[in-house]
């Protein structure tokens, strides 16, 4: 049987793309006359004064010690005493404060561990110790013990 052969041309049916930018045309009419009714209202808006600065809530401090044996929170350096006594009240205004101990290879031990107990005294859970590991040349499997 021989094929049937269809003599139709390719045709785009327009009426739905008509439709739609009618459809388009008459929202954006709609809208352009409840934005001119909405500008005839009188309201008295608060001016940019009238705000104050949005501040974020600190979620983690720093508190870094040096070899020397210096404390510094937040880039500032701190007593133990100042360090306790910020540390509390800030935890007093943001119970999920979280600290970050940093302390340098040559720090001494002692200082570290005053650090540690002053910021557990203040009432923080949240420590978190900042560790820098041996780098891989200096350790070797034999050196390693279970």
């Amino acid at each position: 049987m021989p094929k049937r052969s269809r003599s139709e041309d390719a045709t785009i049916n327009l009426t739905p793309m008509i439709d739609v930018v009618f459809l388009l045309v008459i929202f954006f009419m709609v809208g352009s006359k409840f934005s001119e009714s909405e500008s005839r209202v009188n309201v008295n808006v608060a001016g940019a004064a009238d705000m104050q600065a949005i501040s974020r809530l600190p979620d983690k401090r720093i508190v870094d010690v040096a070899g020397d044996g210096s404390v510094t929170l937040d880039g500032q350096m701190v007593a133990p005493d100042q360090l306790y006594q910020s540390l509390q009240e800030q935890f007093a205004v943001y119970p999920g404060l979280r600290v970050l101990v940093r302390a340098e290879r040559n720090a001494p031990f002692d200082v570290v561990d005053q650090i540690l107990r002053t910021i557990r005294n203040s009432g923080i859970a949240n420590i978190n110790l900042a560790a820098k590991g041996p780098s891989v040349a200096s350790v070797s499997p034999q050196g390693m013990r279970r």
